[in-house]
């Protein structure tokens, strides 16, 4: 899904002002409902940009202060920047490999990156709310993820290193199910 265009608006306006405001090249990591929309096409509202992280790191506060949700461009916009703190979302081991850059060419010196879908499903598990399923759902629908390589991903990646790994365990069978039962009613 990697394209020149720029995202909709009112991304657009808001991340090219945001990069008018930089002097050196920022990397954001972003996962949420940003990437859910924008980038895989999955169609449900956001207000924000949730990101994992800032390349180099001591721009975090900058770029929170520029773009954050107290910044005059979210009152201009209406959209933010908003940081993930890790302990809210799980990930699997070796996703920095997997990443996917998103509008390589459409700003100066921010570059936006997301992660690849199987990586993005599992970032929803730890929290596994309505939304969060929702999401997965629709990303099944349109990549389309398939099962068996969503369980591998979580087995050999991910539940080694997490916490609560027998309720996740529940979770991903669960989430196994309902990508096979929409993926059937289409």
């Amino acid at each position: 899904m990697l394209t020149d265009s720029p995202p909709p608006e009112p991304w657009h306006s808001f991340l090219r002002e945001l990069d008018s405001r930089l002097d050196e090249e920022v990397n954001l990591r972003c996962i949420g409902g940003f990437a859910f929309t924008v980038h895989y096409g999955v169609v449900r509202p956001t207000s924000d940009i949730d990101f994992l992280s800032v390349f180099p790191r001591h721009l975090n506060a900058r770029l929170l202060k520029l773009a954050g949700r107290r910044s005059s461009l979210y009152k201009k916009h209406g959209v933010c920047l908003h940081l993930v703190n890790l302990g809210v979302v799980d990930l699997p081991r070796g996703y920095l490999d997997r990443v996917l850059e998103m509008f390589p060419s459409a700003y100066t010196w921010l570059h936006l990156s997301t992660l690849e879908p199987y990586d993005l499903a599992l970032s929803k598990l730890q929290r596994n709310g309505i939304h969060d399923r929702d999401d997965v759902k629709q990303l099944a629908l349109r990549v389309p993820l398939n099962s068996g390589t969503l369980r591998r991903r979580y087995e050999d990646n991910m539940r080694p290193y997490i916490d609560n790994a027998e309720r996740k365990d529940l979770r991903i069978k669960l989430w196994i199910e309902m990508i096979n039962d929409v993926q059937g009613e289409r």
